[in-house]
């Protein structure tokens, strides 16, 4: 994927805004027709800049689409896993509370379109995956489940399952995995430590 060639070390320097503008143009239209449907003559377009500013800022179509999804979420499901007012059960769960017009994972689209296991972004694709199941990993550990990484690859599993399945079906699949997610956390959580929760639960 070679669309934008090399950038020019002895160029002038790129134009303020142009970089933005570029990956602006990408979320756009990557998630609206798919990475191997936009060509860089429409990037540049839609970001109203020319090709010559395109290369001082991207080497290639390969760098911008690896650029485009480190923008997604660099800190990992922040606005689940940093939230202060919810117990660790409850980050698992609203891990599942995601609206039914969301599009499809970008990592996922992008891993599927690709088709090349080293591609940047397939890289950036799989890291971001694994830090997924790491962070829940982690929440499933402060919750006391007695096997955390076992827990936290089977919701991060049951979230990519549900991503796919309301995009295929236009209907949302989230509900139903969080019903399953709910009995997984309590099957893999000793009872003690769940009574312990829902005494801080009902103490909050």
């Amino acid at each position: 994927m070679s669309g934008l060639r090399s950038r020019s070390p002895g160029g002038p320097p790129p134009r303020s805004g142009a970089r933005e503008r570029l990956l602006s143009a990408s979320q756009q239209l990557f998630r609206e027709q798919g990475i191997n449907r936009t060509g860089v003559d429409q990037l540049c377009a839609v970001a109203q800049v020319s090709k010559r500013t395109a290369y001082q800022h991207f080497a290639g179509k390969d760098e911008l689409v690896a650029e485009y999804l480190r923008r997604f979420d660099p800190s990992v499901l922040s606005g689940v896993f940093d939230r202060t007012d919810l117990t660790p059960r409850e980050k698992l769960l609203a891990a599942f509370d995601v609206p039914p017009t969301t599009p499809l994972c970008p990592y996922i689209a992008a891993a599927v379109e690709l088709h090349d296991p080293q591609h940047p972004a397939s890289q950036y694709a799989r890291d971001y995956k694994k830090a997924v199941a790491a962070r829940l990993a982690d929440t499933a550990r402060e919750a006391g489940a007695a096997d955390p990484e076992q827990l936290g690859e089977q919701l991060a599993l049951l979230i990519d399952g549900a991503a796919a399945r309301t995009r295929v079906l236009n209907a949302d699949a989230f509900p139903t995995a969080a019903a399953i997610a709910a009995v997984l956390i309590d099957n893999a959580i000793p009872a003690t430590a769940s009574d312990d929760r829902r005494r801080e639960e009902v103490s909050s």
